[in-house]
């Protein structure tokens, strides 16, 4: 089983690093995927009977994949191997020793059970840089619970900044807590093999789907710890900045964005201007 959009990496900047994805869905396939986009080897590993789960979510592409798990997977090579074996397990450590970076979305525990976990891994491989993605603080009270996209936004209080006023809470259109961790993860990595340059150590890397929700409310999540209440929801205007938003045209909507008072007065019609 293979995504077939490999890519040749040489002279992209992590050309000759290889990474093992066990990973899978979203947040950590996307950081496997733009470790792959920077020219790394991704080995992806799926499960020999379904695959990732995406193979069968939305819109399909052949007979083994789909528009979802397409837009997660390029410039990977996946090998189906069945971790809940001792002969897959096996593979996979020998896989992890000839790899730099292993990524892991495992439910919590699961991982060490097939002895792939982060200290076991790092007992033959201690330069190895390990990232594991899970929905909660790894070390906290919530660290077993699953983590979903849809839960993460709520809890979070992206669903409450979402939409109108008027409106009850609102999902983002697309996974948004899951590509924001996914790319927050492929960061972590990045640091991380610039380090391992200086110090030849190895690194463990925990990415919670909660945290990265909350580092997308941005200046949203900032306001309301100041004003201890919800920010107001403004829709497609902006809070700070009139026009920006938008607004209703003979021929259809229209997208009108000033940024500053000099694009404003450059904006206003000479004949509307304040003497």
């Amino acid at each position: 089983m293979s995504t077939g959009s490999a890519s040749t990496s040489s002279g992209l900047p992590l050309s000759g690093i290889r990474v093992l994805d066990l990973s899978r869905v979203l947040a950590g396939p996307w950081c496997g995927m733009v470790l792959g986009d920077f020219g790394a080897e991704v080995i992806k590993l799926e499960h020999p009977e379904r695959g990732d789960d995406t193979r069968d979510w939305g819109l399909r592409v052949g007979k083994t994949e789909t528009a979802y798990f397409n837009s997660v997977n390029r410039n990977k090579r996946s090998v189906t191997l069945d971790l809940q074996t001792k002969d897959g397990q096996k593979i996979a450590r020998d896989l992890a020793l000839q790899c730099d970076v292993v990524i892991q979305n495992f439910k919590f525990g699961g991982v060490e059970k097939m002895g792939l976990g982060y200290e076991q891994l790092k007992a033959i491989k201690p330069d190895i840089i390990y990232c594991s993605v899970s929905g909660y603080d790894r070390s906290g009270p919530e660290a077993a619970r699953p983590g979903y996209d849809l839960v993460i936004q709520g809890e979070a209080g992206l669903m409450a900044m979402n939409g109108t006023a008027e409106q009850p809470p609102l999902k983002f259109g697309v996974a948004a807590v899951d590509l924001f961790t996914g790319m927050y993860a492929a960061q972590a990595v990045l640091a991380a093999l610039f380090e391992r340059q200086k110090t030849g150590k190895g690194k463990h890397i925990e990415m919670a789907l909660f945290d990265c929700g909350l580092m997308i409310t941005a200046y949203y999540g900032l306001e309301a710890l100041l004003m201890e209440k919800d920010p107001l929801r403004y829709g497609n205007a902006h809070p700070s900045i009139v026009p920006y938003g938008v607004f209703d045209a003979e021929d259809g909507p229209l997208v009108i964005t000033v940024g500053n008072n000099k694009q404003f007065e450059r904006f206003l019609p000479r004949g509307d201007r304040s003497p």
